[in-house]
């Protein structure tokens, strides 16, 4: 089956045909993605990501011994973070990766902050010599975010345990990326800074707070505010787990409220189009009766944390909410990416910022929503926006 999506460079639209076919999908999950109940975990399946190989080519092992390792795990230790509430984050961490080489001049840098409950380990496939970001030519430093239970979470403090962890907005996660580049790994300035989906919200955050920081941007399925309707459904999900009797106040044994996880990532990653398209009725009622018992997916209480830190992105409230304002204080330049039918960050506020900016916009036009299917055709946008 092909796909056809419109483009919008600053204001001009032209059509195109898709570079590549799509594999057919069986049972509405292909052979070789992941399957993951989990709202934020199925962006996994949205990426189409494939498994981290184990065995690493001998032209790369030959090429860069830095390049094998530095993909680990690694931490980096904030101390006590200053929230924007006046509450503090004690003994702050944040997960971090890295790819490439850095150039002497540190101008080859690529930030990536994760999407809601991804983890830095899932953006790998997408970074390497040759790839979406090609580590042949730039230093990839890839950022769990707060809250997705590899950097300080609900689900992993020691001091601030479950519910006891403090709110957190989207400029606290944003300020302790800030902190993590320039006191623990000594960076100043980035190329570009690119992200999807909430990756893509701290993109937007980052270029009016730290506009100094990056020479490009590329917030992908993002938003630098939340349209009406997603602070509805984000909200919804917030009361499913909280309403749900296995939450017992954030104390639970057993991670509440994953069969309304499946239904709102069911409902809101795609279009009822290409859910209808790749589903079939006894798949379906089958998957709704075995997430009443799941335990899989993303910590609850960390969900929690991460959706009320997307609801309170709003980069245009130190502008008196005129997102005119806050684009002003942009200096980066701008590849805005976003999905015509997204149901999950509807792309208003994403193209008004970029009508706002002169930026360069993709409107992805597949009907696939959210986890959009024209993979191919973004990963050659954001490829030949960095080298730009």
């Amino acid at each position: 089956m092909w796909m056809t999506s419109s483009q919008t460079w600053t204001g001009r639209s032209v059509s195109r045909q898709p570079s590549c076919k799509l594999p057919a999908r069986r049972s509405g999950v292909p052979p070789h993605v992941v399957k993951a109940r989990d709202f934020g975990q199925r962006f996994v399946r949205m990426r189409r990501m494939k498994p981290v190989p184990m065995a690493v080519p001998l032209g790369v092992l030959l090429l860069s011994t830095t390049l094998v390792f530095a993909q680990e795990q690694q931490f980096g230790n904030l101390g006590d973070l200053q929230l924007q509430s006046g509450e503090v984050l004690h003994n702050c961490r944040l997960g971090y990766r890295t790819a490439g080489h850095v150039d002497a001049d540190q101008s080859n840098i690529v930030v990536i902050p994760t999407w809601a409950g991804g983890k830095t380990e899932q953006w790998l496939p997408n970074v390497g010599p040759g790839k979406m970001v090609d580590t042949s030519k730039y230093y990839v430093i890839l950022i769990d975010a707060l809250g997705n239970g590899v950097s300080s979470s609900p689900s992993n403090s020691a001091g601030e345990p479950r519910m006891h962890f403090p709110k957190i907005t989207m400029r606290d996660m944003v300020d302790s990326e800030y902190q993590l580049l320039t006191k623990v790994l000594h960076i100043n300035h980035a190329k570009a800074f690119l992200g999807i989906s909430m990756g893509g919200m701290q993109t937007f955050q980052w270029t009016v707070e730290y506009p100094d920081f990056m020479e490009k941007a590329i917030p992908i399925v993002g938003s630098p505010r939340p349209a009406p309707y997603d602070l509805v459904h984000w909200q919804a999900q917030i009361d499913a787990i909280k309403d749900n009797k296995d939450w017992q106040g954030g104390e639970y044994t057993h991670n509440p409220a994953r069969d309304a996880e499946y239904e709102f990532g069911s409902i809101l990653l795609t279009t009822p189009q290409e859910f209808n398209k790749t589903h079939t009725r006894q798949q379906v009622l089958k998957e709704l009766a075995e997430a009443k018992t799941s335990n899989q997916g993303s910590d609850a209480n960390d969900k929690i944390r991460q959706v009320e830190a997307m609801m309170s992105l709003n980069v245009a409230e130190p502008y008196g909410d005129s997102l005119e304002k806050a684009a002003a204080a942009v200096k980066a330049r701008l590849l805005v990416i976003v999905g015509k039918e997204d149901h999950t960050v509807t792309p208003s506020p994403a193209i008004e910022f970029a009508h706002a900016l002169g930026a360069q916009l993709l409107v992805i036009d597949d009907g696939c929503g959210h986890q959009y299917c024209d993979h191919a055709g973004v990963e050659k946008a954001v490829a030949d926006f960095l080298e730009k």
